[in-house]
């Protein structure tokens, strides 16, 4: 057999883990899924991923004739990505978790890189997916919370304490509704999935009722979802204003589950936007295109840009 030349890629969620072992090229030579099992707690949570990783190692030397050369992992929280830390995560119940270091020992001295799960999908979204060829792209992921990552020529801009890109948390209705991070008024409080989700129950008196009936509420001409809609719509375009006006980014990439709501988001979002800003210029506004795969995507990237370019090639029989 000839040597693969390929890479380890991780991505840790909440609930599940999507991995694949990824090419020079990107291609997609082996992909794997399995459950986090975080309510086993947070050691457990550590030792699945490290067990995932070494299964994955292990995969390659079997099926492609070598060892992966590098491995990246996404996890969500707080995270050092200069120091390899995990430093905190709410859904996984963890702090300050040296991951890196604990992969790089199991891998056996394997280079791996760790990364902020929002900014390595929007790292993949960027490079390879809806902003590919922009030299300046801003990717905003609307999802239980909202999340940016702030793309620069290729890369993701992590910030001095890993925490740029965090739009979520700009405050766009002061004294407004409390937020987990302190604040109040915080635009994740009124424009994310969970947000909507949580106006259109109390509009519908159903606790059951999320942001996707809403949405299909509003595509029907539903007046009441409109109004909780519309209401999410201007928040978020208030926050995107000022990221625009701090950022000048060429794209602005929207993922995440509110913008599977297609044209019904897209539409009155460009609009407000537009209404909005003065000397700002409006940016290619677009969905994100690589979906649920964006995060393994990203960190493959991660593990590629730990090597030369010379290693971007197949090893030699």
């Amino acid at each position: 057999m000839k040597p693969v030349r390929h890479v380890i890629a991780l991505d840790v969620g909440g609930t599940g883990m999507k991995a694949a072992l990824i090419g020079p090229d990107g291609a997609l030579l082996h992909e794997a899924r399995r459950p986090t099992e975080r309510e086993r707690g947070p050691d457990a949570v550590v030792e699945g991923i490290l067990g995932f990783a070494a299964d994955l190692r292990a995969h390659g030397v079997r099926h492609l004739g070598a060892p992966a050369a590098a491995a990246g992992v996404a996890v969500p929280g707080i995270v050092d990505e200069a120091d390899g830390t995990a430093v905190y995560s709410a859904n996984l119940g963890w702090r300050d978790v040296p991951l890196r270091d604990l992969l790089a020992d199991r891998l056996g001295a394997l280079p791996v890189a760790l990364g902020h799960d929002v900014r390595t999908g929007g790292l993949a979204e960027g490079r390879v997916g809806a902003g590919q060829g922009a030299d300046r792209f801003l990717f905003v992921a609307l999802g239980t919370g909202i999340a940016g990552a702030i793309g620069v020529d290729g890369r993701v801009e992590a910030g001095a304490h890993g925490f740029a890109g965090e739009i979520g948390h700009v405050v766009v209705r002061p004294g407004g509704t409390a937020c987990p991070c302190g604040q109040r008024g915080c635009l994740e409080r009124y424009a994310s999935a969970a947000a909507v989700s949580e106006a259109w129950a109390a509009a519908t008196g159903d606790p059951d009722a999320d942001a996707a009936d809403c949405a299909r509420a509003v595509a029907a001409g539903d007046r009441a979802a409109q109004a909780v809609w519309q209401a999410a719509v201007d928040a978020l375009a208030d926050g995107l204003v000022t990221a625009l006006t701090l950022l000048d980014p060429r794209t602005l990439i929207i993922g995440g589950g509110l913008a599977e709501a297609g044209e019904t988001l897209f539409t009155p979002l460009r609009d407000a936007v537009q209404g909005r800003i003065t000397f700002q210029k409006l940016p290619a506004m677009v969905p994100a295109a690589l979906g649920d795969t964006a995060g393994c995507l990203g960190a493959g990237l991660l593990a590629w840009d730990l090597l030369d370019s010379t290693d971007r090639k197949e090893a030699t029989a």
